[in-house]
This record gives C-alpha cells, sequence and structure tokens, in this order.
C-alpha cells in the first residue's frame, strides 16, 4: 500500500502543473506558499522536514496575511490589489483542510466542557484545558481563535 502524498509534494506537483498550464496567478501563489513553508523548516538552529499539520499552520498563516492585506487594500481603494489577494486566498485554501462549521465547533466544545465541569472544572479556570481538548479533537479543521472564542463564550 503507498503512502499518501505529502501536502509539500502535491503543491510543488500542482506548481509544475501550473507552470504548463501557463496559470501565472497559481504558479506565484503556490511558489509563495512553498518559500513560506521552506522559510519555517530552516527557522529553528536546524533544519526539519514539516508533518502536513505544520505545512498546514504555516498555509493558515499565510491565508491570514493575505485577508488582512486584501481588508487593507480596500479600505484605501484599491479594489484590484484586494481582488488578487482574495485570488491567493482561494489557491491557498486548496490546499486546507475543510473548514468546521460553527454548529459542529459548538457540539464539540459543549461536550468538552460538560467533561471539565464533570472533573471539577469550571468557568475561566478551565478555559485552558477545555481549549487544549477541543483542539485535540478538532485537529486543523478549525481555527485556534475560533476554538478560544466557542470555548470562551461557552464557559
Amino acid at each position: 500500500m503507498s503512502q499518501p502524498e505529502s501536502l509539500k509534494n502535491r503543491m510543488q506537483n500542482d506548481l509544475t502543473e501550473a507552470m504548463k498550464a501557463g496559470d501565472d496567478l497559481t504558479k506565484s501563489t503556490i511558489r509563495m506558499m512553498l518559500a513560506a513553508v521552506m522559510n519555517a523548516e530552516v527557522a529553528g538552529k536546524e533544519a526539519v522536514t514539516l508533518s502536513d499539520e505544520q505545512v498546514i499552520g504555516v498555509l493558515r498563516s499565510e491565508s491570514k496575511k493575505r485577508l488582512e492585506s486584501a481588508e487593507v487594500y480596500e479600505q484605501a481603494g484599491r479594489t484590484e490589489l484586494a481582488v488578487k489577494e482574495r485570488n491567493e486566498i482561494a489557491i491557498i485554501e486548496r490546499y486546507l483542510p475543510a473548514a468546521m462549521d460553527e454548529a459542529q465547533l459548538n457540539a464539540v466544545v459543549s461536550e468538552e466542557v460538560a467533561k471539565a465541569a464533570a472533573n471539577g472544572q469550571t468557568g475561566p479556570k478551565a478555559m485552558g484545558v477545555v481549549i487544549k481538548a477541543v483542539k485535540e479533537r478538532v485537529g486543523a479543521s478549525a481555527d485556534g481563535a475560533a476554538i478560544a472564542a466557542a470555548v470562551k463564550s461557552a464557559l
């Protein structure tokens, strides 16, 4: 049985396809994503190979940067640049796991809050424990800020 293709390999293969197809936006966006991943790999004291989970974290960060840039461009009346940023976000999202909807996230949060309460942890003191448990269950399908907000409102 063959091992599933790594996210980084998938991006490199898609870059080759975009080059063959002459798709400049996809080509430049994938190059930017690969550069961000490579920078993350050599950022510490020694070079490492990132796992798919870590690559997803890097891509989420890149997506967030694009969103912030798009909002700044829109406020400045530079709609053509805002559209380019949003198009890049769409390409980055191809490599991110499907986001969990709010109802699903709230259901997981409610279960973990109930578990924490059963263990005698309630209120703000339980927040860290609940957030950690929720992150372990939902993995990369929910943003850390969304998890924290859901837990805060549940407690």
